[in-house]
């Protein structure tokens, strides 16, 4: 009777630690998520969209369900729609041809409009604003396909930070940086717990940073103006290899499997030493993280030094 009570207790011990374990292996490194989309071919999102059909037989597609099927951030601010991960990367406006891709000013096909509150594009329009291939479904109007974000080659020549050319910098900016990365990474750390909002608006007004504002205002108070953009932030200073990572270079991620080659910058952030950076993606809002270790070290794309 012992015995059986023993050998029932040691099979209960054996499936609680394969349970421990199983759960273990199904958790999810910190990082920004974007949600699964279905692959239908090589390179191909295929989106389930509700999309409005007008009287020349043009789809309009709803542009927050691809937001959301790609895992886009979107938000509208003062009538301006933005769209991104941790990062802007797309701003438009209703009946608007004018667009923002990337940093970049694009022409697009069709204005975008505004119906039930809700905003929505055409597949060329789309596809201008992405850089991709986009395509509606024919027959039943449920159904948009996008291939690779960021396809279109000849928009994206300068997204590999590693091969852009170094900038030349004021020779008074250069001191300002180099000489005082301490201090830099110090007052970068007065900004712990400042709460992440997409497409924050500048910190004096708005208290709140994204990851390229925040990277923006704290060189900016020692003598460098950087771009606004994480993509454009990627083009600037030269490339370091992780051997030769300084506090205060930058280090550009990419967003993977949403991107071809995962080339695109789509997060940045600052490097304080011994294997961490600070910055901002979502709660707790700024905040330090490993750089060699789990989502980050994974997707880690660049690292440049601006002085």
């Amino acid at each position: 009777m012992k015995r059986s009570i023993s050998q029932k207790m040691m099979l209960s011990a054996a499936i609680l630690l394969l349970l421990t374990a199983s759960i273990g292996c199904l958790r999810q490194p910190a990082g920004p998520k974007a949600s699964s989309v279905q692959d239908h071919g090589a390179n191909e999102h295929r989106i389930q969209a509700d999309l409005v059909k007008d009287t020349n037989g043009i789809h309009w597609i709803p542009l927050q369900q691809v937001a959301k099927d790609l895992g886009l951030r979107m938000q509208e601010t003062d009538g301006k729609i933005k769209l991104g991960y941790t990062d802007v990367m797309y701003e438009l406006e209703a009946d608007h041809d004018q667009a923002q891709s990337y940093g970049e000013t694009v022409s697009l096909p069709n204005a975008p409009i505004r119906q039930d509150g809700k905003i929505y594009v055409t597949a060329k329009s789309l596809a201008k604003l992405l850089g991709t291939n986009v395509r509606t479904d024919g027959q039943d109007g449920r159904y948009v396909k996008l291939g690779a974000l960021g396809n279109d080659a000849s928009r994206l020549h300068s997204s590999n930070a590693e091969n852009t050319e170094p900038e030349r910098f004021n020779r008074v900016n250069i001191l300002s940086i180099s000489e005082n990365k301490d201090e830099l990474i110090s007052y970068a750390k007065r900004f712990m717990g400042v709460p992440y909002e997409f497409g924050a608006k500048p910190y004096e007004q708005s208290k709140t940073f994204d990851c390229s504002s925040f990277t923006q205002h704290v060189f900016k108070q020692f003598g460098e103006s950087l771009p606004r953009l994480a993509r454009e932030q990627a083009q600037r200073g030269s490339s370091v290899s992780r051997s030769q990572l300084q506090p205060g270079d930058l280090l550009f991620f990419s967003v993977p499997g949403r991107f071809e080659s995962d080339k695109i910058v789509g997060h940045v952030g600052i490097y304080i030493g011994n294997g961490e950076m600070i910055h901002t993606w979502g709660d707790p809002g700024v905040q330090i993280s490993s750089v060699d270790q789990g989502y980050w070290k994974e997707h880690l794309l660049s690292m440049r030094r601006i002085s």
